[in-house]
Formats: C-alpha cells, sequence, structure tokens
C-alpha cells in the first residue's frame, strides 16, 4: 500500500425520497488491491442519487449496494465502480 494514497470514507446524509423504496445489489469488484481502493469504491457509489448504503469486502472483491432502483440503476452502479478503482 502506497502511503500517498490514504482515502478517508465519506459519510452521506441521505434523503426520504432515497429510502423510500430500497433494493440490494452484489457487484463483484475486480482490481481492488488495499482498504484505499475499497474505500474510493465505496465513496464513488455513495456519490450516487439514491445510493443510501454501501458496504465493500475488499478480501472478497465484492460490494453490497442498498439503493432506491427509482433514483438509479444497476448501470450507473457499474459505472460508479469503475470511477472508482481509476
Amino acid at each position: 500500500m502506497d502511503d500517498n494514497c490514504h482515502v478517508d470514507p465519506i459519510q452521506k446524509m441521505t434523503t426520504v425520497e432515497e429510502q423510500r423504496t430500497l433494493t440490494t445489489a452484489l457487484l463483484t469488484v475486480w482490481g481492488m488491491g488495499c482498504p484505499n481502493c475499497a474505500a474510493r469504491v465505496r465513496n464513488s457509489l455513495l456519490l450516487l442519487h439514491g445510493v443510501v448504503d454501501v458496504e465493500v469486502a475488499l478480501e472478497l472483491g465484492v460490494a453490497e449496494v442498498l439503493f432506491n432502483p427509482n433514483l438509479t440503476n444497476a448501470p450507473a452502479l457499474i459505472d460508479a465502480v469503475a470511477r472508482g478503482r481509476e
């Protein structure tokens, strides 16, 4: 792990609209090499409107995303993961 790649996890205040209808997606994430990579993926997903919570398991290479399907969708989640890994 590079000492210069520290990533602080963000905190998100979700709206009532985001919390109305929730579903869960389990995403496979390749290429996470350290806890900072996992934090970047988590932060990127949380920045999406409609995402309420994210748990990333670095060792398993998965992200569990709690989101409102009326506000975001699977392609947007996948794009956010890709941006988080850059």
